[in-house]
């Protein structure tokens, strides 16, 4: 398990739980790691993974939303590292703990072997936030960090390095399985948040998904109209008194139906009372 340079000094690092990415950017004061990962146990493992580098340690993190996949690893970095600024979206800072309690809980109750691991680990949430967007200067490149709206969850941000035309895009981008949907993403707002996302990039540009792997613009493109399919059917669906209960067996779906439960749900809380009409009898 090592680090893969994808761009100049840009280095991913898909590890195989949960097939998550975490990605470390190069500059002459440092380096910056994004997202951290799900437990204490696995952050180390990143660690290591990072020392084989050879460039030093990181001096910032960046958390691209409150997931516990993409937090827990906080407080291992700053143990190994000392007191790293740890960067995130306010609304991410804001739901760190809260979110990873949650998930502490489900998994105590697992049989996941990496289940202990996960309940044992201190949640540490960012301490340097920003409602729209940011920037962290590493002397001879600029990081980006921007909000682009509400999709998997309401705190999301993307990591744009615009010297070598690459972007960080957490979970609102995902190759190795569906878009997920959870009881915090915001459906109908998602596709309109990837039509910024893209508005960021070229058609040369590298995009690193949260998980699975590197994929292009045009991959981008295709998960977007996905997505906006699914809008536009719960919309459909509820403007024609279609039963939140009825929706997933009313339509055809884009994407896996196993998927969609919480997009139908969250999709039909999010309209206005005005748009869900009563069916006619």
């Amino acid at each position: 398990m090592s680090f893969t340079e994808i761009a100049d000094r840009v280095w991913v690092l898909r590890h195989p739980w949960l097939d998550l990415n975490v990605t470390a950017i190069g500059g002459e004061r440092g380096l910056v790691v994004v997202d951290t990962h799900g437990s204490g146990v696995a952050a180390l493992e990143v660690v290591d993974a990072l020392r084989t580098l050879d460039r030093g340690g990181p001096v910032a993190v960046v958390n691209t939303h409150e997931h516990f996949d993409h937090t827990f690893g906080n407080a291992t970095f700053i143990e190994q590292y000392g007191e790293l600024p740890v960067h995130a979206h306010e609304v991410a800072a804001e739901r760190t703990v809260a979110a990873g309690e949650r998930i502490q809980a489900l998994y105590r109750d697992s049989t996941d072997p990496r289940g202990a691991e996960v309940v044992a680990t201190s949640i540490r949430p960012a301490d340097r936030t920003f409602s729209s967007a940011a920037v962290l200067d590493l002397g001879d490149r600029q990081v980006e960090l921007v909000h682009p709206g509400r999709g998997h969850t309401a705190g999301d941000l993307v990591v744009r390095i615009p010297d070598v035309d690459v972007l960080l895009a957490g979970d609102l981008v995902e190759e190795s399985a569906p878009p997920a949907y959870g009881a915090d993403s915001w459906p109908l707002d998602w596709p309109l948040t990837l039509d910024l996302l893209l508005g960021l990039t070229t058609p040369a540009s590298v995009v690193v998904p949260g998980h699975g792997a590197v994929v292009d613009t045009a991959f981008v493109e295709e998960q977007r109209g996905d997505l906006g399919t699914v809008a536009e059917t719960i919309r459909d669906l509820a403007s024609r008194g279609v039963p939140q209960d009825e929706a997933l067996a009313a339509a055809s779906w884009p994407l896996p139906t196993e998927a969609l439960g919480q997009a139908i749900a969250r999709g039909y809380e999010q309209l206005p009372r005005s748009q869900r009409r009563l069916p006619l009898v």
